[in-house]
């Protein structure tokens, strides 16, 4: 079976050098990032909001939504958005390279005002379920036909079971937006596992964010039928080592394209196109191509219904 070309990504924060979190995002580097993203193999992905003030996050979404729908490119290759925060745990380690002063629990209004600006294109909200009082935004939100995904956040079980009956249905990039240090048995990435034939559970396929080891069995864990495989590429992805940028961000890259903080205490982004991520999944944990295209392809389009 030949290598799959039309991969689904759902966690998209720029490409080629474009970052889709900057306030002055012109038409033509949209349609560059669009462009190289496709002769990469990707044949749909959700642009990436991530937190900011809620009046940054909004200009950037009606920004996206205006220059998509003046692309016939960008209008085809991006069926949605994906708002990744401000509703998320403000812990260091969870909140992970969320600025900490734009970081608030879910509310009603500010949601609302995040959709509107999204010009009803928002299919993933990543929040976190023990800052949403009531789990009201998830209950709302899963209403209105988007889907909630935990991440950024470290609910007890308790919680992560009220969120899924209130209609939590993913959890966003596991292994990750959690500490470096946690207790080794009770931590949100047990919890996750333990509920994931509930959740579609997205991982970053690098070796970096999730070792090739860990990868494997959690994707053993979570099953091959309810895993999905994102990049949550920054604009270093599709090209090399250098200086980019990630909304607040400036970011510089070494020769191992990892995106790091500048003390190294945690990841921004990641610099992986989906078809590393395949080739890894390939060569790194041997698996058959069927499972690769599953977790690259069918089950990302499964998960928002593309």
């Amino acid at each position: 079976m030949t290598t799959p070309t039309t991969f689904f990504d759902l966690q998209v924060n720029g490409y080629a050098g474009v970052d889709f979190n900057q306030d002055d995002l012109q038409a033509a580097d949209l349609h560059r990032a669009c462009e190289r993203l496709e002769e990469d193999g990707v044949g749909g992905f959700l642009a990436t909001i991530i937190t900011d003030d809620l009046d940054a996050m909004c200009r950037r979404l009606a920004r996206l939504v205006a220059l998509r729908e003046r692309d016939p490119l960008a209008s085809r290759l991006i069926p949605g958005l994906h708002i990744e925060g401000p509703f998320i745990n403000p812990a260091d380690g969870y909140r992970g390279a969320h600025p900490r002063d734009a970081i608030r629990p879910a509310d009603l209004d500010g949601m609302a005002r995040l959709l509107d600006a999204g010009g009803g294109l928002t299919r993933i909200v990543t929040l976190a379920p023990e800052f949403d009082a009531g789990f009201a935004v998830t209950r709302r939100l899963a209403a209105q036909g988007v889907v909630v995904s935990a991440g950024h956040c470290d609910p007890s079980l308790d919680q992560l079971r009220g969120a899924i009956d209130a209609g939590l249905s993913m959890f966003t990039h596991a292994g990750n937006g959690c500490p470096m240090q946690m207790h080794r048995h009770d931590n949100i990435i047990q919890r996750v596992l333990s509920l994931a034939d509930q959740l579609w559970v997205c991982f970053i396929a690098d070796g970096a964010h999730v070792t090739f080891p860990a990868l494997g069995n959690y994707l053993r864990l979570a099953g091959e039928s309810r895993a999905v495989v994102v990049s949550d590429s920054i604009a270093a992805a599709g090209l090399g080592p250098g200086r980019y940028k990630l909304g607040r961000w400036d970011i510089v890259i070494g020769e191992d394209m990892v995106p790091r903080a500048p003390d190294r205490s945690h990841f921004v982004g990641s610099g992986i196109s989906m078809k590393g991520s395949a080739a890894n999944l390939r060569n790194a944990l041997r698996l058959p191509e069927a499972a690769i295209r599953r977790l690259t392809v069918d089950n990302p389009r499964a998960a928002v219904g593309a």
